[in-house]
C-alpha cells in the first residue's frame, strides 16, 4: 500500500521534520572550548555590534587588509558578499536593526529593487522599511487600518499576491505613503520576524566569540563549516593564502572557476583574516592531529588529518586508530597498518608528514 487517507492515520501518526543546522553545532563547540554559556552573552555588546560596521574590534595587525571594511566573515547570515553590501548600505548599530536586515536578506524582491532603492533615494530608512511580514500588519494598524484587514493585507503581500483594489483603497484612506504601497506590490515572499530574531540571536552569539575568543571561533568555523579546507594552501601563512585568493578571483572573473574552487573563497577569506589578527596554524602532526577536528594549542591551531588534500574522513580515522598501537617504524609499516591508498601515502610524504625510512633495514647477518 502506498497511499492512505490522511484521516485514517492522523490520530496515531507523529511526523517529525528534523532539519540540520550548523549554528547550534558551532555554538556548542564554542561553549566547550571556552567554558562560556552562550545564553549569558549580552545581545547589545558594543564591540560585537561594531563588527557589522567596521573591523576595529578585530584588532588587525598594522598594515593588514582583509578585503572588507566589516568584521563579519564567518558570522552566519552576515558573512556573504550580498549581505555585507546590505550592511554597507544600512550601517546598523542596534540588534533590532540586524533583525530587520535578516528579514530583508531572506525575502524575495524585498531588498533588491525595493527597500535598497527606497533607502538610497531617501524615501525611508532601515527602521521604516518593510523588512519582515509582521511589519506590514503592525504599521497598517498604527495608521488606522482595521486590524483584520491589516492582517489580510499582510498575508497577501508576504505570499507574493500583491494588493487587491479594496486593500489599496483602505491604505490610501489611512494615509499610507505611495512608496509603501508600491513596495508592497513588488514583494514575492517575506520572512517572519520571529525566525529572523532566532537567526540573529545565534549569529550574534557566534560574533561575540569571534571578538573575545578568536582562536576558539576559528577552530569552530574550520571544524564545522570548512568542508573544503586545504591544508597545503591554508596553513602556509598569509602570503600563500593571499596568492591563492588572487588566483581564484582571477579565475572567477574569467568564468573558469570550478564549484570546488569557488567554495575555497570564503574559507580563504577567514584564513587571511585569522592571520591578520595574529592567529596562526601549526603543522599537521601524524601523532597529535585529530582525525576531523581542529585543536587549540599554546603555539597555534593544529589542523586535523582530514584537512590534508585528498585525505578523506575514513582514511584519517584509520590513521588515528593505527597510531594508538604505537609509533610507525617505516612507510611500509604505516601503509600496512592503516590500509590507506598509495596516493595518500605519496601526499603525506610530500607534505612532510611521513619523515621515516621507506622500508625496514635488513641486516647482512640475518
Amino acid at each position: 500500500t502506498t497511499h492512505f487517507d490522511y484521516h485514517s492515520i492522523d490520530k496515531n501518526l507523529l511526523k517529525l521534520d528534523e532539519l540540520g543546522h550548523d549554528d547550534p553545532t558551532v555554538i556548542r563547540m564554542l561553549e566547550d572550548l571556552t567554558g562560556i554559556d552562550a545564553k549569558t552573552i549580552p545581545l547589545g555588546d558594543a564591540k560585537t555590534l561594531s563588527l557589522f560596521t567596521s573591523t576595529k574590534a578585530l584588532n588587525l595587525k598594522e598594515g593588514e587588509d582583509i578585503g572588507t571594511n566589516l568584521g563579519t566573515y564567518g558570522v552566519p547570515e552576515f558573512g556573504t558578499k550580498f549581505v555585507r553590501q546590505m550592511l554597507e548600505d544600512t550601517k546598523p548599530t542596534k540588534f533590532s536593526e540586524l533583525v530587520r536586515i535578516s528579514g530583508l536578506s531572506h525575502g524575495t524582491d524585498v531588498w533588491l529593487g525595493n527597500a535598497q532603492e527606497l533607502i538610497r533615494q531617501g524615501l525611508c530608512d532601515l527602521s521604516h522599511s518593510i523588512c519582515a511580514r509582521d511589519d506590514i500588519m503592525i504599521y497598517l494598524i498604527a495608521c488606522g487600518v482595521e486590524a483584520g484587514h491589516a492582517f489580510t493585507i499582510m498575508e497577501s503581500v508576504r505570499k507574493g499576491k500583491g494588493l487587491k483594489p479594496e486593500d489599496e483603497e483602505a491604505m490610501i484612506a489611512a494615509g499610507v505613503p505611495d512608496w509603501y504601497i508600491a513596495s508592497c506590490k513588488k514583494i514575492k515572499y517575506m520572512f517572519p520576524k520571529a525566525h529572523a530574531v532566532a537567526y540573529v540571536t545565534m549569529a550574534f552569539r557566534i560574533a561575540y566569540f569571534k571578538v573575545y575568543y578568536p582562536e576558539a571561533f576559528y577552530i569552530a568555523y574550520f571544524s564545522v563549516r570548512a568542508d573544503d579546507f586545504d591544508a597545503s594552501i591554508m596553513t602556509r601563512g598569509i602570503k600563500v593564502a593571499r596568492k591563492a585568493m588572487a588566483d581564484l578571483i582571477e579565475k572567477k572573473n574569467n568564468g573558469s572557476i570550478s564549484p570546488k574552487e569557488e567554495n575555497l573563497i570564503p574559507i580563504l577569506e577567514i584564513c587571511i583574516e585569522m592571520y591578520a589578527r595574529g592567529v596562526g596554524f601549526i603543522p599537521i602532526d601524524l601523532y597529535k592531529s585529530d582525525a576531523l577536528k581542529f585543536q587549540q594549542t599554546p603555539d597555534g591551531i593544529l589542523p586535523p588529518l582530514n584537512a590534508l588534500p585528498g585525505m578523506g574522513d575514513n582514511a584519517a580515522k584509520s590513521i588515528v586508530e593505527a597510531r594508538a598501537d604505537g609509533e610507525f617504524k617505516t612507510v611500509d609499516d604505516f601503509r600496512k597498518r592503516t590500509s590507506v591508498t598509495k596516493t595518500i601515502v605519496d601526499m603525506l610524504i610530500e607534505e612532510g608528514c611521513l619523515d621515516m625510512p621507506e622500508k625496514d633495514q635488513v641486516s647482512l647477518f640475518d
